[in-house]
């Protein structure tokens, strides 16, 4: 069929849902490192991460072979409120930019979250109610996970403790007011209630918070309290796993009208968004069946990827949890509170870093200024205010749309729209003031940071 001929939206029906989650681990060759014991430097194996982790979770934590995981009957009716989610071919987008290029981006916005992120929310929730758990921990960002866990604990009857980044906690009272309408309770990070936020605020005075910090109370809190366990909203090799839906969904919605992507891009803060879209199509490459182009976009002020050293780091600047083998800035690294969306982690997924490091990926950073300028842009002609996060992506599709214009190829280009934007609107209206601006940290900073990387074995 002609690229040409495509509807605007493409919809699939509740039984061309996917009815597994695709685990790229099982195709990669060198897989992902494990985690290790920050105590002995050791691997760390079922038993080791029950404290923290639900043991299902575990289970498919550490999963590096089998290749497809079912979907319990439970989460699947879940997902059937707001999945499938559309495919949109950006007709508007491609005659404002007069590319020859096709734009398509799947768009995770249609709940009440506004994200991709009530996809593996309620698989980690669903895993806690059945192992007879009374509540989780969490840490949010930019809010939008802890919205969609604050969701779907709610409907599974969950208690749910969410630690927001400082920043974020401010600057989107409206996303916090959400969390709490569906019973979290919400306190901003660092915080006075734990022992690892007040070493935190003792160490960086007046700090405006990271994701780092945030997870490191949120763990602590977990492991204090009975009858509760940590889940996390990105990173995760089973985060990846939950995620890969997007990426199926839409390979099942492109097949039917014989679309082959040439570029394939997503925004990269902790991976979540990122790996789900590109999963099914990176099989495809591993197996040797296709070739795609892959591009990770991040943020200018936080560049795990571009700048970031590829080795094993704690993965929370309190420096309680397991040691990760992946691109990081550093634990202690901390973005600029002028960074206006989330991907404000300091490290990224292992296993999107073991397929960067293997040369499968490619990844560019760009400054907020120019990825607000793509968003605003993108709202004027598609109708849909982007979240800031997918924004980055936005902004590296249509520069590759418009390099299509300059030499005439017809590319099929592909991107992640990873929610609305309704609830970011300070960081817009510092963009419309001309108040927004791009920090970027200088080699000096990252050099202070790399310093304080972990001794491991081995690591150079």
């Amino acid at each position: 069929m002609s690229n040409q001929n495509i509807p605007y939206k493409i919809y699939l029906s509740e039984e061309e849902m996917p009815r597994a989650w695709y685990n790229v681990r099982a195709d990669m060759k060198n897989k992902p490192a494990p985690l290790l014991n920050p105590a002995t430097g050791a691997p760390m194996g079922y038993e080791d991460l029950r404290p923290v982790f639900c043991d299902e979770l575990i289970r498919q934590e550490l999963n590096n072979d089998d290749r497809y995981i079912p979907i319990p009957q439970e989460i699947l009716d879940f997902y059937k409120m707001y999945r499938p989610a559309p495919l949109v071919r950006a007709y508007c987008l491609e005659k404002k930019l007069q590319t020859p290029a096709h734009i398509y981006y799947k768009f995770e916005g249609n709940n009440t979250s506004g994200s991709h992120k009530l996809n593996s929310a309620i698989a980690q929730a669903y895993y806690a109610k059945q192992q007879g758990l009374t509540g989780v921990t969490t840490e949010t960002g930019a809010g939008q996970w802890g919205t969609a866990l604050s969701m779907a604990c709610a409907y599974l009857g969950l208690d749910c403790k969410v630690y927001m980044v400082k920043c974020s906690y401010e600057q989107k009272p409206f996303r916090r007011e959400v969390m709490r309408t569906y019973g979290a309770s919400v306190t901003p990070s660092p915080s006075t209630e734990t022992e690892v936020g007040r070493r935190i605020l003792a160490e960086h005075p007046g700090t405006t918070g990271s994701l780092g910090c945030a997870i490191s109370e949120a763990v602590e809190k977990a492991t204090s309290t009975p009858g509760y366990r940590y889940v996390l909203g990105s990173v995760l090799n089973q985060v990846l796993l939950h995620q890969s839906i997007i990426g199926m969904e839409t390979k099942i919605a492109l097949d039917k009208y014989g679309v082959v992507p040439d570029v394939i891009i997503g925004c990269a803060g902790g991976g979540s968004n990122l790996g789900g879209l590109i999963s099914p199509f990176m099989g495809e490459k591993l197996r040797g069946e296709r070739d795609y182009r892959f591009i990770a976009v991040e943020p200018a002020s936080c560049p795990s990827f571009t700048r970031g050293r590829f080795a094993y780091d704690f993965c929370d600047t309190g420096m309680v949890c397991p040691l990760a083998k992946m691109y990081t800035l550093g634990s202690n690294f901390i973005p600029s509170a002028n960074h206006a969306g989330g991907l404000r982690y300091h490290g990224t997924s292992t296993v999107l870093s073991q397929l960067y490091h293997d040369g499968l990926m490619e990844a560019v950073a760009v400054e907020q200024t120019k990825v607000f300028e793509a968003a605003e842009q993108f709202a004027r002609v598609e109708g849909i205010l982007p979240a800031p996060e997918s924004s980055h992506a936005i902004r590296v599709a249509m520069d590759e749309a418009l390099r299509c214009k300059e030499t005439g190829e017809e590319k099929t280009i592909l991107f992640g729209l990873t929610g609305t934007g309704y609830f970011d609107m300070y960081a817009y209206e510092k963009f419309h003031d001309g108040q927004m601006t791009d920090t970027i940290p200088t080699d000096e900073d990252l050099a202070a940071s790399f310093a304080r990387l972990p001794q491991v074995p081995g690591q150079a």
